[in-house]
């Protein structure tokens, strides 16, 4: 009889994975071998011949070191008694390697009918090792590799894990990084896995360039594209690095903002890197095909249940016939018609619009096609991943519970809900099927991220002169999604200590409920003689009325105390001002609806926004006051680079109970607020001591539009023209009329319009946002403070 032929195609198997393991590492598997004991000879396994058959009387298991021979047994498809062949021994040595606790296998029967196991154990790791990386932390190498201490060591494990150190390596823009796995043969059948990593340098991108693209210019579509090109200042960033991954979501994105603006056959012909030769950056050029500018043609609604009415769901689309061709109205177009499906009944619906292209008209014609699904319920919701965050935070956000309908949208916004809370990294909600057919099972896995924050800042402008602030905040406290943020500012101008807690599920319900404590203090001396202190607390509760309505209501007890110079009074002060001096309680409640219809809340092209505040002061207190103020915002987007948008606020504040409106409580505009003129820069003023004095209403308008400045968005720099145009007056008449009844002609309220137009500069530094503002005044009053230019920055690093 012959050695069985099974054992040496495993064998060449093996060497094969180890070659495959050396081609993809570069050197080979080294190994420093440690002395081992020479086995004791034993009689060799022999095999049957392919056509016999042998039957099993015993079975027989040697050089197992470690592992129990019940425990191979246990694995093993063949028993005492069973008759065997050639067929049947090759799957058994195919079982035992299957559990990657041996690294060889040998199997036969001898003629007595002993079945013979030779096996030789993988080795177990003592520790693995990672040498050569600097750029990369080892805690973040050890979450990517599965050998652990203890564990079994294969060489496809080895394989694994070299791929994805280089991944991980690739992703930080390191496309050279090359992975030596080496072996240290120790005692006991132990090893010891070291990598021998060779970082490489990292791979920036040199350039973007676009070919083909006519109606929009290069620095348009870089400033869509999440990949940057290399900057000195982007220092805290990847997305300058070349990652393949990310420029193919950079084509998603481009894809996106074409057909949003009507270019409905957009297409990327091609996206080619070239490597510098030097190797240290990528040259990227992405060639496009724009095509024609489409509108939307006919839009119609086809359906395959009479209790769905075509025609009602057609007018609850957002498309119109004419309209210029937008992929973004096609998805909200679906979420209303799954909508209205879900109110009417229909959970399982399946909505599949299909579109037909007319380039001699320009026109794509839409079918929203809308069929009912299979009827499927959720069984169970299992959460995973989640090391930090309690269960309750996670599941509070999730549109489905156990026993509901399955909807897919429900599930996608789910994920979305997860996603903004910032508490994770990765967020992912898999169905899998449950113990029925019409069962499934949802398992949300998530990746915590980390939600602490110590930040240190510094600002410097023309007016505010120097500030440092120090804050903590705590964004997912104690697991359960609240919010702790304790902060402290401290400048020439200003200091202010603040304390805020948010509950984000008051009660269990959509509900943001929280505290704040504060104490702050602000010198005024420049513009108005006076320092004004205050120190109190407040409550807030708030809860959105719809997907794009956010209503809340507040309380507030705060000291405040107005303060002036010693003799200020005595030697001339102004009446307006003396009359202010001294400590109040004011006791107030308000609230604010604020609705935000803008395609991006940083740096919107299109929507509006609006806030309507109010607070009524006299709920006990020494103050009686009604303060209302409103304002909103407009924007059109032209192309990325030009945005016009137009902007509104007022406000009016009144006492009631014969109360006068005091100084603290007024409005102050200028510097920030109305460009052109200084802080307080506007408004009632006394003319002897020029003391502002703030006024009991105002109303201003802005109109801004963003212009390309020929520099490459790479810097972030971006400019604005604009123009500002408002007026605030309306002080109470004691502080106008003096004792005898007269006009006091040294205090002027005239409530005048003034205007002012000029360029802005904002400027996304390395150390944070720099806006500067040049400004020409259109429409002043002589005793207005004015300025020319003004700077201003708040920097956190």
């Amino acid at each position: 009889m012959s050695p069985v032929r099974s054992r040496h195609l495993l064998r060449l198997s093996a060497c094969c994975s180890l070659g495959a393991l050396a081609l993809a590492a570069g050197p080979s598997l080294a190994q420093d071998a440690a002395p081992t004991a020479t086995p004791e000879a034993q009689p060799p396994v022999v095999e049957i011949a392919p056509a016999d058959q042998a039957r099993v009387n015993r079975i027989i298991v040697r050089g197992n070191q470690r592992i129990d021979q019940s425990t191979v047994l246990s694995y093993l498809p063949i028993q005492a008694g069973d008759t065997v062949d050639s067929q049947v021994l090759d799957v058994a040595v195919r079982t035992l390697f299957r559990t990657d606790l041996f690294s060889d296998v040998q199997m036969g029967v001898q003629p007595n009918g002993d079945l013979i196991i030779d096996i030789v154990e993988n080795p177990i790791i003592n520790q693995v090792v990672f040498e050569g990386n600097n750029a990369v932390r080892e805690d973040k190498l050890r979450e990517e590799v599965t050998l652990q201490p203890r564990g079994i060591f294969t060489r496809a494990r080895v394989q694994e894990d070299v791929q994805s150190i280089v991944e991980l390596y690739r992703l930080q823009g390191r496309i050279s990084a090359s992975v030596t796995p080496k072996l240290v043969q120790l005692e006991q059948n132990r090893v010891d896995v070291v990598f021998e990593i060779d970082e490489g340098p990292e791979t920036g991108v040199r350039q973007i360039t676009f070919l083909g693209n006519e109606a929009y210019s290069d620095g348009d579509l870089r400033e869509v594209m999440v990949t940057k090109t290399s900057r000195w200042w982007r220092l805290f960033t990847s997305n300058d690095n070349y990652d393949p991954n990310r420029l193919d979501y950079d084509r998603e994105q481009l894809r996106t903002f074409y057909t949003n603006r009507g270019y409905y056959d957009f297409r990327i012909l091609s996206g080619v890197a070239e490597l510098s030769p030097d190797d240290d950056s990528f040259g990227i050029t992405l060639t496009v095909e724009e095509g024609d500018r489409y509108n939307f043609g006919e839009v119609s609604v086809q359906t395959q249940t009479d209790r769905l009415n075509a025609d009602f769901l057609e007018a609850l689309l957002p498309i119109r016939t004419g309209q210029l061709y937008r992929s973004d109205l096609i998805e909200d177009s679906v979420d209303a018609l799954t909508f209205a499906a879900g109110s009417a009944g229909y959970a399982f619906v399946d909505i599949n619009p299909t579109y037909t292209a007319n380039p001699d008209t320009d026109t794509v014609d839409v079918t929203f096609n809308v069929t009912e699904g299979e009827r499927v319920y959720v069984e169970r919701i299992n959460v995973v991943g989640n090391t930090r965050t309690i269960d309750p935070v996670i599941r509070r956000e999730l549109l489905l519970v156990e026993g509901d309908a399955f909807n897919r949208r429900l599930m996608d916004l789910s994920r979305n809900n997860l996603r903004a809370l910032g508490f994770f990294e990765e967020v992912e909600i898999e169905e899998a099927r449950g113990s029925a057919p019409d069962r499934s099972v949802l398992n949300v896995n998530v990746t915590e991220q980390p939600t602490g924050e110590l930040s240190v800042g510094a600002g410097f402008s023309s007016v505010d002169s120097f500030v440092v602030n120090l804050g903590i905040s705590e964004r997912n406290f104690r697991g359960r999604g609240q919010n702790l943020l304790a902060r402290l500012e401290w400048g020439s101008l200003r200091q202010q200590i603040d304390f805020r807690f948010t509950e984000p599920r008051f009660l269990g319900r959509n509900l943001r409920a929280g505290f704040d404590l504060f104490h702050s203090r602000y010198d005024f001396q420049e513009e108005s003689s006076f320092d004004y202190r205050s120190t109190g607390a407040g409550l807030r509760l708030s809860y959105p009325l719809n997907r794009s309505t956010l209503f809340s209501v507040r309380y507030f007890l705060r000291d405040d105390e107005v303060i002036v110079p010693r003799n200020y009074c005595e030697s001339g002060g102004s009446r307006a001002l003396c009359d202010q001096i001294g400590a109040s309680i004011n006791s107030s409640a308000g609230y604010t609806l604020f609705v935000d219809r803008r395609n991006d809340p940083v740096r919107p092209t299109r929507g509006w926004s609006g806030n309507l505040r109010q607070d009524f002061a006299g709920i006990g207190g020494d103050v009686n006051y009604i303060k209302t103020e409103v304002d909103a915002a407009w924007y059109w987007g032209l192309t990325p680079s030009w945005v016009v948008s137009l902007q509104g606020s007022a406000g009016y504040v009144a006492g009631w109970a014969g109360d006068a409106i005091r100084i603290n409580d007024r409005f102050f505009k200028g510097g920030n607020t109305f460009r052109g003129f200084e802080t307080a820069g506007i408004g009632p003023r006394d003319l002897v001591t020029n003391d502002a004095l703030g006024g009991n209403f105002y109303a201003i308008g802005t109109a801004e539009l963003t212009v390309p400045n020929g520099l490459p968005e790479e810097y972030g720099i971006r400019t604005s023209l604009f123009a500002d145009v408002g007026t605030i007056g309306g002080l109470d008449d004691r502080y106008t009329v003096n004792d005898n009844g007269v006009i006091d002609t040294s205090i002027v309220d005239d409530a005048s319009l003034r205007a002012s137009a000029g360029v802005s500069i904002h400027w996304r530094s390395p150390m944070g946002p720099i806006r500067f503002d040049l400004s020409h005044i259109l429409s002043r009053e002589d005793y207005d403070e004015t300025e020319t230019f003004r700077f201003s920055t708040s920097t956190q690093f």
